[in-house]
């Protein structure tokens, strides 16, 4: 029988990495921690940092260009950089929640348009549940997303939501059959109109996580940026 201290064991190049990181969080972040933080101050030196020691590709499959060292390494990442600063966590923390959506029920061709350039660190995602009345209940949410022809039209505001205002797409979740309480995910670019930033949250810690309010003025997307089945 195999011994459960061989069963539980830890992959060297699992630890190899880890060690890596917190190198790097020690003399890189460590040091910027209390400026950003006073400052309320997005660290894209450091999300570059992460990005050239392919910490960003930690969430993502080799195929689309991430490490492929699957969950456990990528929440010793986490804790690593948490270790010295928690805004800089958040930025990897959010680099696969934001994606996941994509990459449990997205089209190959969702997949192969955004999951390669967020593996590499050139874009960021945002992921849009929660909002002002209803937390985090999709039941509750009063954003809407319209059929018109081959596209969608969204509208609503979303609320506490990390990477406001720096985040290249954001994963919305709207309702899409009222009498069923249906709702389905969309994809919606930050630069599609329509889409604006609205409310940041003053924050008593992790200042240099954006938080707040995005806001989506009837922003149509095409029906290609529907992640898995409507409802």
């Amino acid at each position: 029988m195999q011994a459960l201290s061989e069963v539980y064991a830890i992959p060297q190049e699992h630890l190899d990495f880890c060690a890596t990181i917190g190198e790097i969080a020690r003399e890189k972040i460590a040091p910027r921690s209390a400026e950003i933080d006073e400052r309320a101050e997005y660290p894209w030196d450091i999300r570059k940092l992460l990005s050239e020691h392919d910490i960003l590709g930690l969430p993502f499959p080799s195929e689309y260009g991430g490490t492929g060292t699957g969950t456990l390494m990528l929440n010793m990442a986490v804790e690593e950089l948490a270790k010295v600063d928690a805004s800089c966590a958040l930025i990897l923390m959010v680099q696969e929640l934001g994606t996941l959506p994509i990459q449990l029920f997205g089209s190959d061709e969702l997949k192969e348009r955004f999951l390669p350039r967020c593996a590499t660190g050139e874009w960021s995602p945002a992921f849009a549940l929660s909002e002002p009345e209803a937390g985090s209940d999709p039941a509750g949410m009063k954003t809407t997303a319209v059929a018109d022809g081959d596209e969608w039209v969204i509208s609503g505001a979303k609320n506490w939501i990390s990477n406001l205002g720096i985040a290249d797409f954001y994963i919305c979740f709207a309702i899409t059959d009222r009498e069923a309480r249906r709702s389905t995910a969309f994809v919606v670019e930050a630069d599609r109109p329509g889409f604006s930033v609205g409310k940041l949250e003053h924050k008593l810690g992790i200042r240099a996580s954006p938080t707040g309010q995005p806001v989506f003025d009837e922003v149509r997307v095409p029906a290609a940026n529907v992640i898995g089945e409507v409802g």
